[in-house]
């Protein structure tokens, strides 16, 4: 089993490198237009959802809970995320 330590530095690492993908395209080609803006809020979607399911791995002990609360965290980034991208919901966070 992964230490909880190096789990962390992973989720931290993974967040980093989603972070780095639209930062390298954004050198190569101006059809990725990200301002500061979109990296901070991108950033705590990320490294937040990282933590919440880091919390959950260490504080949550039976296996089933521990499955369905990391899906729905991830759910619920995806949702934002989507929204924010696309207003797929039409509310007033993806200025619609």
């Amino acid at each position: 089993m992964i230490s909880e330590n190096k789990r962390l530095k992973a989720i931290l690492a993974i967040g980093t490198l989603l972070l780095l993908i639209p930062f390298i395209g954004m050198q190569f080609s101006n059809e990725i237009d990200w301002k500061l803006n979109d990296f901070i809020i991108a950033g705590v979607l990320l490294y937040g959802t990282g933590l919440i399911i880091e919390l959950i791995l260490r504080k949550v002990n039976k296996q089933k809970d521990r499955m369905l609360l990391t899906i729905a965290a991830l759910v619920l980034l995806l949702l934002i995320w989507l929204e924010l991208a696309v207003g797929i919901f039409g509310t007033p966070i993806a200025g619609s």
